[in-house]
């Protein structure tokens, strides 16, 4: 990991800089991430690094101990699947429920969302493209006033996130059908084709589960 010398925003940097080493690769599973090492190797203070470390916690990417350093969390087929179907089940729910109520800001939002994405996908920058995946989905949930449906439907795709770590090298390849899937859906919200979109919305999770599936299968066959 490169050192920050940024002197604003430390704690941002930090999250930004160990997520992409998880991301990479580069922090494996169960790995130590001392508060000391992590300091010296970005060449800021423990306080950003405590806070980073906390952020990283509430998205599923390290587990916090009292007695030890925090670790890099683990991420098995099962929690993905889990994720996924619950995932389904709300975010093909808030479709059918509030998109007659879409409102001109939150389709503005997606729009630029999905310009952020194929400029990821060009720029071959698929950190940024896993992020603003994310948020497009939670741009969706946000359309409805039902604000614990909109929490956990933010919290299943922070587990949803972990399962694009894993599938991070491969996607050079499904990114794009995956931004296509994103544009038709909301093309159909624009046109007010509420059951149009809520079909593309299950197809879409499903293609995004077979993806997920079909990488554990390469990997059982290596």
């Amino acid at each position: 990991m490169k050192k920050i010398i940024q002197k604003e925003s430390l704690a941002d940097l930090a999250f930004k800089s160990i997520k992409d080493a998880i991301i990479a690769g580069k922090l494996e599973q169960e790995e130590e991430l001392p508060e000391e090492k992590l300091a010296a190797d970005l060449g800021i203070s423990r306080t950003p690094i405590r806070e980073a470390l906390k952020r990283l916690a509430a998205d599923g990417l390290v587990n916090l101990h009292k007695a030890r350093p925090a670790t890099v969390a683990t991420f098995t087929k099962d929690d993905g699947l889990h994720y996924m179907e619950i995932r389904r089940l709300l975010e093909i729910y808030n479709i059918e429920k509030n998109a007659d109520h879409l409102s001109d800001q939150v389709l503005y939002e997606l729009n630029s969302n999905l310009v952020g994405q194929k400029e990821a996908i060009d720029s071959n920058d698929y950190n940024s493209f896993i992020d603003l995946d994310r948020e497009f989905h939670l741009l969706l949930a946000n359309i409805g006033n039902n604000v614990k449906l909109i929490e956990l439907i933010n919290q299943l795709n922070t587990g949803v996130n972990r399962a694009f770590l894993v599938l991070s090298n491969t996607l050079p390849v499904s990114a794009m059908d995956a931004y296509i899937e994103h544009k038709k859906i909301v093309q159909a919200l624009q046109n007010l084709e509420k059951d149009l979109a809520k079909q593309l919305m299950i197809l879409h999770l499903e293609n995004v589960e077979k993806r997920f599936l079909n990488y554990y299968t390469e990997e059982e066959m290596e």
